[in-house]
């Protein structure tokens, strides 16, 4: 019987494993188009000079990020490198601040202080009048306010930091993560 022979088994062990490992190589280039800078979800890293908001797809029957007209950062207009360079380095101060200790990103990290997914389209920049929401924010990560129940503590964050990390922040924003995080940018009662 067929079914007794070990080479059986290892044949179809073998074809098995190759048939996977090439299902995984598709799997992991259509995700790779995916999620780099300028595919279908993720836009190039020059979206910070546009407008980004929030909007609610009856199609898709939840809220995503849309981009919109012209709307510079810090006034200044960002060539693709220029952009690529300075959300690098908005990471780079991420990272070594250890901000993912306190916050989240696309829901990863802790749970401490407020998501930061979308921290640049944040309703509460609005509420405080003065300069526009970029120089708010490169403000407030330099000489942080109590905002909300826990304070953030003083991280030492230079002027070009700053500048950096709210790049990196509006950049992420603009990413289609599939309606996460749940109802952010719905009216407070909305029914979905």
């Amino acid at each position: 019987m067929y079914t007794q022979d070990p080479l059986f088994w290892r044949a179809g062990a073998f074809a098995t494993t190759a048939f996977m490992a090439a299902v995984l190589a598709m799997l992991t280039v259509d995700t790779l188009r995916q999620i780099s800078p300028g595919g279908a979800h993720v836009p190039s890293y020059s979206v910070i000079n546009h407008e980004i908001t929030y909007q609610y797809d009856p199609a898709l029957k939840q809220y995503g990020p849309k981009v919109g007209g012209e709307d510079l950062l810090f006034g200044r207009s960002y060539t693709d490198e220029e952009a690529s360079a300075l959300i690098a380095r908005g990471k780079l101060v991420i990272q070594s601040r250890a901000c993912i200790d306190c916050h989240t990103f696309f829901g990863n990290g802790a749970y401490y202080a407020p998501d930061l997914t979308r921290a640049w389209m944040d309703p509460k920049w609005a509420i405080y009048a003065g300069p526009k929401r970029s120089e708010k924010i490169a403000r407030f990560l330099m000489n942080p306010l109590r905002l909300g129940a826990r304070a953030m503590p003083n991280l030492g964050i230079t002027r070009d930091e700053a500048e950096a990390v709210v790049a990196y922040l509006k950049w992420m924003s603009s990413i289609d993560a599939n309606g996460f995080p749940d109802r952010f940018g719905a009216p407070v009662g909305a029914e979905q």
